[in-house]
């Protein structure tokens, strides 16, 4: 399953995971890798699979479209923004969720140990949402709803789940942690997930190399 480069690497997502208004090298994904490469574990950097507006049902699809996939080392899953955006319900998104963390864990060789997800991020703390007239209060508590899904369905499946939510509440309204458009996430933002993400990594890696 490694290739010539390192373990392989599978990333699935939305914006938050392609890094819209970022450079590659500034995606999560692809700075985890560093990091982890950094310490010692050969990840190569990842294949993205995730588009700016991909709700959990559109990328279903878009996995639909490129299959088959194969197996990898190692997959992370971040989505659910855009069902939060769209007024969808948690019901839904928690059945979306559990569809496609299956798939993930099936990507993974049928190895929960090496699938991690990461939280949803809180859009709500940043200009875009104020100056769009939301309710940052509103948006906070869907969220909280749609990563206490997640995290449920993590704990049931055995996989691995980082929270970056709090950092994006802590941090996301500082002019350095955002993109241009004052809505998507800077590379610096996306640095302390990654950050968050590499012990979790570390450990589902190294005791794949065990």
């Amino acid at each position: 399953m490694a290739s010539a480069d390192g373990q392989r690497y599978l990333a699935l997502g939305d914006s938050y995971t392609i890094g819209e208004g970022v450079p590659e090298e500034g995606r999560w994904p692809v700075q985890l890798a560093r990091m982890l490469r950094k310490g010692g574990i050969p990840l190569a950097d990842p294949r993205i699979i995730a588009t700016t507006g991909w709700t959990t049902d559109e990328l279903a699809a878009a996995l639909d479209a490129a299959e088959p996939l194969g197996a990898w080392d190692f997959v992370s899953l971040l989505v659910g923004v855009n069902n939060q955006y769209r007024g969808r319900p948690a019901e839904e998104y928690a059945r979306g969720f559990g569809a496609l963390l299956l798939r993930a864990i099936a990507y993974a060789g049928r190895r929960p140990a090496r699938v991690v997800v990461l939280s949803i991020p809180d859009w709500g703390v940043t200009p875009f949402a104020a100056a769009q007239g939301r309710d940052a209060r509103r948006i906070a508590d869907e969220l909280d709803a749609f990563n206490a899904a997640a995290r449920a369905l993590c704990k049931l499946h055995g996989v691995a789940f980082v929270d970056v939510t709090g950092v994006s509440r802590a941090l996301g309204a500082a002019p350095s942690m955002l993109a241009d458009d004052g809505l998507h996430p800077s590379a610096a933002m996306y640095a302390e997930w990654a950050a968050l993400a590499l012990p979790v990594a570390r450990r589902l890696l190294a005791g794949a190399r065990a």
